[in-house]
């Protein structure tokens, strides 16, 4: 757990951060949200020290950073930047095990650490362990990245726009990617990002900061269902509803009533009808089921799950009112 309270830094006659307060919880993400120069990345780096703050307490797993020795404290968090930063000079196996070689483990069991982590980014070890940066994709550098800062078992990580310099594509794939290792590794991450979709799609909780000052602090859910202030409902985007729909999968409005015009799904075919329904998945989010549905001219979907078996209908009308569901207006 990190708890940050009356969080503040000066650079001379500058606040850069003004009275910060928030709390993530064990194993949550929590993105950093806000325009450049808002005071995220001071925030984050406050954190570990590589910024000595004004004023205010930090405190991880109940421990005031404050009383912790600099070193200790930053080899005991996991860090993971835009730029990567991995040492051109040193093998992926030697740029895994910097934490640990430095904290005096054992050589045998921090190579073994690295290829275990190789596995986890998704990185094949008998083809990735002895490579150079050089070598490698930008994916492939982020996912060294982070297998790296997982590599002393850290519990809390820290991330500056990590996923940043990749191109949309391989973006999607990596914040998918480190979806999977977060589920399956559970740690407390602070994430800095200024791109709404990739909070939307990756926090637990987001901190939105505007002018050095926390604006609004929630759930995905409630900054863009609840904004408190034109400047939060301004930021989330005009399609703020839109982008609501991302958050809620098709099995959470599948229903079992189905369309006039299709009395009986038998595997995802029609017993009434000659045409093959549009099929979806239980987890597909409602904002790709309305793209697909808008796209084909269609009011409803069958959802199956991965075995083929029938869950329920999909219908447009459903989505649509989701939309507006639990909204309320800016400043409300």
């Amino acid at each position: 757990m990190i708890q940050i309270d009356n969080l503040n830094k000066q650079f001379g006659s500058i606040t850069a951060v003004e009275d910060v307060s928030f709390k993530v919880e064990e194993g949550q993400i929590c993105v950093l949200l806000g325009p450049s120069g808002c005071g995220k990345t001071t925030t984050l780096k406050m954190i570990n020290r590589l910024i000595p703050l004004t004023s205010g307490k930090i405190q991880i797993g109940g421990k005031d950073t404050s009383e912790m020795d600099t070193v200790t404290l930053r080899r005991s968090i996991g860090y993971v930047i835009q730029q990567v930063g991995l040492f051109p000079n040193m093998t992926v196996e030697e740029n895994i095990c910097v934490v640990p070689d430095l904290l005096g483990w054992d050589k045998v069991k921090s190579r073994k650490r690295a290829a275990e982590l190789l596995e986890v980014v998704a990185l094949e070890p008998s083809r990735f362990l002895k490579r150079y940066p050089c070598e490698l994709s930008g994916g492939q550098q982020q996912r060294v990245g982070v297998a790296r800062a997982l590599a002393a078992d850290p519990p809390v990580m820290l991330m500056d726009e990590p996923f940043g310099a990749i191109d949309p594509i391989n973006r999607e794939v990596i914040q998918d990617e480190f979806m999977r290792i977060q589920r399956q590794v559970g740690k407390t991450v602070l994430f800095v990002s200024h791109d709404i979709d990739e909070a939307v799609k990756m926090a637990d909780c987001v901190a939105l900061f505007h002018a050095g000052k926390i604006e609004q602090f929630g759930t995905p859910d409630d900054l863009l269902a609840r904004p408190n202030s034109e400047f939060v409902a301004d930021f989330m985007g005009g399609d703020r509803i839109m982008k609501r729909l991302r958050l809620i999968s098709a099995a959470d409005v599948a229903t079992k009533v189905p369309p006039r015009d299709h009395m009986q799904v038998v595997g995802g075919q029609s017993t009434t009808s000659s045409h093959t329904p549009l099929v979806v998945k239980p987890g597909d989010d409602l904002r790709q089921v309305l793209s697909l549905l808008l796209g084909q001219g269609k009011d409803w979907a069958v959802c199956n799950d991965q075995d083929g078996r029938f869950v329920g209908y999909v219908h447009q009308s459903d989505i649509l009112a989701k939309l507006v569901e639990n909204t309320t207006p800016v400043g409300h």
